[in-house]
């Protein structure tokens, strides 16, 4: 998975962050921008996307860190959009999307490609200048 970072930050010059919790845990998880390897009706497009330890959900990190990753997507790197998915039962992280000012529309849902069974799932966007 580190290779698989590091090289997503040589090619585009962006990527996942660590997440660490300052005076508690040297690593939480990860938060940050990439570029999906899948082709959807979405794609291209840079993605908002966290994964951290179940014992730190619930305590507002995913959303403060993914609200920092968004300001420099949007900042430093001029981006018109980003977007976020995941499956429709995530109800965690789709709050975590509508926290951001990201919004829904059914009719982005898709059947994602690199899954084996293609679960469903939602869209959430962010266009540059909103929230």
């Amino acid at each position: 998975m580190v290779e698989r970072i590091e090289a997503h930050f040589e090619r585009h010059g962006f990527g996942l962050w660590a997440v660490e919790v300052r005076g508690q845990s040297a690593f939480i998880g990860f938060v940050g921008l990439a570029v999906p390897s899948f082709e959807a009706h979405f794609t291209p497009c840079v993605e908002v996307g966290w994964r951290l330890a179940q014992q730190n959900w619930g305590l507002g990190y995913a959303t403060e860190a993914a609200r920092a990753a968004v300001t420099f997507g949007f900042g430093q790197l001029s981006l018109e959009e980003i977007v976020s998915f995941t499956v429709p039962e995530n109800e965690r992280s789709r709050r975590v999307m509508s926290r951001l000012g990201m919004t829904h529309d059914p009719a982005d849902d898709f059947d994602h490609p690199a899954q084996p069974d293609r679960r469903r799932h939602v869209l959430y966007r962010l266009r540059a200048g909103k929230p």
